[in-house]
């Protein structure tokens, strides 16, 4: 990363623009062009310096739902259920655990029904019960890493 990589990364963190041209209007307040913006933040989901670049969104407020859940996996399956875990639409990350239960994922989906749906999917193409853990209480933790 150079420095105009660490901007960007620093700046975005905080918002993007809601207009018209939000990667224009970022990339001014940058002091780099819109290509340039675009560019960098392919380079980098690219390179895996980020993981990810997109918006969040609170699920049950657009009517869909949202949960934490997990399966126990023998470690001489863990791939090909990741695999199978990580291709799903549904699901926004997954990660090895050290416990019993060592693949933890959050599910996301557009209706309740369609949660129903999702955990039945995993449960049927990996052959292992899925361990549904919804929040009960919401908290908010703002999160911001300077690089």
């Amino acid at each position: 990363m150079d420095d105009i990589d660490r901007m960007i990364v620093n700046l975005l963190q905080t918002g993007f623009p809601v207009c018209e041209l939000p990667y224009r209007e970022a990339a001014q307040t940058l002091g780099i062009t819109e290509d340039d913006l675009i560019a960098r933040i392919s380079r980098m989901l690219d390179e895996g310096v980020l993981t990810r670049f997109g918006p969040l969104f609170q699920a049950e407020q657009l009517g869909g739902a949202f949960t934490l859940a997990a399966i126990s996996v023998p470690e001489a399956d863990f791939e090909r259920t990741a695999a199978i875990v990580n291709a799903m639409p549904e699901v926004a990350h997954n990660y090895e655990r050290d416990h019993e239960l060592n693949m933890w994922f959050v599910l996301a989906t557009e209706t309740a029904g369609g949660m129903a749906r999702a955990k039945e999917r995993i449960e049927r193409d990996t052959g292992y019960p899925v361990i549904d853990m919804p929040k009960t209480r919401e908290y908010f933790v703002g999160l911001k890493f300077e690089v």
